[in-house]
């Protein structure tokens, strides 16, 4: 009954989510040229071919997919790998890494008409579901089909867990519908099974981050950068990245305060948003600073002060050219974003206090003195000085993080396993 009422209340909001991608294409073309698929209109897929469908939100689930999708096409050549995303970023990232070598459409809103309309076009023999899109009709549909669902590198934190246990039967009854829950860790499982899961459906695997490696392509790319960007070895290089509204902010305060004793730091800017680039790139100059657009390919000159990242699809190719690295999301109540790709670089790494979302690695970078917290712009500036001061600090803090990200890989390989189990029943 609960579901039905959801999917009243979906309808209903749909004129409204119409209207929200049209304003949002105002601000980043492209952005809602594909709204049918949303639908369910989308290529037919030939009725001989076996479908794998693996579904992302944005660009921090389509990451952790990367690792899984190549495996994915090296095991299972002769699957059709269907990949869909929510948003434009997410889109962006699966098109700029795997060009033509997946099927790649928006995912259908979670309603019934779009549903069906999009697996019958796309007829998948199994669903995976990247990290924590737990749509209800999804999974309804999918489990009236006979088509298995797996949540792979699943996250359940503590402020989930409160909002879905609002829904406790609901919940209760859409995790019974899922075959397998591979989750990150004991506490995202344990909060998964308080919910309802049946305790034979969960898997802890790890995250499956830890097992992204760095091409040799991508670290000559990387080594290049920083090579042009420092003036070869003349600055240093300080990353801001994936920041939210409100953190650009702190980020330039604090950039102010070092370059009182290091006047000569790149800074670079990466938002989190696309629709946020002019407004970043207004803020920075309004506050005197040269700043660089990365889309424009310009050589940095030595009084340029900061590069701002304008493109998608480089932040991994930025953590690898700059010294240290501050991951936003973190200065504000968003929880996070991902710190395992810097920590792969040996990057040291500074964060805010707001980790939610990533409580478990951000746990292990703390314990392994690969992490520095700070809380506002004050502690920024006295951390990154003190880790410019300091080389053999620096070091010691970026080695521990790259020691992180390797002990912790294998979580791959016990989500293959489990979705070996349903490939070869099918």
């Amino acid at each position: 009954m609960l579901r039905i009422f959801y999917t009243f209340f979906l309808y209903i909001l749909i004129p409204l989510l119409l209207i929200r991608t049209f304003w949002r294409t105002l601000r980043v073309p492209h952005h809602g040229s594909r709204w049918y698929q949303r639908f369910g209109f989308v290529p037919i897929v030939d009725s001989g071919q076996k479908v794998i469908w693996i579904h992302c939100v944005s660009v921090g689930e389509t990451l952790a997919a990367v690792p899984l999708i190549k495996k994915l096409q090296e095991r299972y050549p002769d699957r059709l790998l269907v990949v869909t995303t929510t948003t434009f970023t997410g889109s962006e990232r699966v098109r700029s890494i795997f060009s033509n070598s997946v099927y790649h459409v928006y995912a259908p809103y979670d309603l019934p008409s779009s549903l069906k309309l999009f697996l019958k076009r796309i007829h998948p023999s199994l669903v995976i579901i990247m990290e924590t899109e737990l749509w209800p009709n999804l999974i309804h549909y999918c489990n009236n089909f006979d088509i298995p669902v797996i949540v792979a590198n699943a996250r359940m934190s503590k402020k989930s867990l409160v909002g879905y246990k609002k829904f406790a039967r609901f919940t209760e009854h859409m995790l019974k519908q899922i075959n397998h829950v591979v989750a990150q860790y004991s506490d995202d499982g344990q909060n998964f099974l308080d919910l309802g899961l049946p305790e034979l459906q969960l898997v802890i695997s790890g995250n499956i981050k830890f097992d992204t490696s760095l091409k040799n392509d991508m670290i000559a790319e990387a080594s290049a950068l920083k090579t042009e960007w420092s003036g070869e070895g003349k600055r240093k290089i300080f990353l801001a990245a994936s920041t939210h509204f409100g953190e650009d902010k702190i980020v330039l305060e604090a950039y102010e305060k070092i370059k009182k004793f290091y006047p000569n730091l790149l800074l670079i800017i990466v938002p989190r948003h696309p629709e946020r680039f002019s407004e970043v790139a207004k803020l920075c100059s309004n506050q005197n600073y040269s700043v660089v657009k990365r889309s424009h390919r310009s050589k940095i000159k030595t009084d340029d002060n900061i590069l701002l990242g304008d493109t998608m699809g480089e932040l991994m190719l930025f953590y690898g050219a700059c010294d240290i690295t501050f991951v936003g999301g973190s200065l504000v109540p968003a929880g996070g974003h991902s710190l395992i790709e810097p920590a792969i670089w040996g990057t040291p790494l500074i964060s805010g206090p707001s980790l939610y979302n990533f409580s478990n690695v951000s746990r292990l970078l703390k314990e392994a003195g690969g992490i520095n917290i700070c809380q506002d712009s004050s502690s920024m500036a006295k951390i990154v000085c003190e880790i410019l001061k300091d080389t053999s600090e620096s070091e010691r803090i970026g080695h521990a993080a790259k020691l992180v990200a390797i002990s912790n890989r294998g979580a791959l390989d016990k989500l293959m396993k489990v979705i070996d189990l349903e490939v070869v029943s099918r």
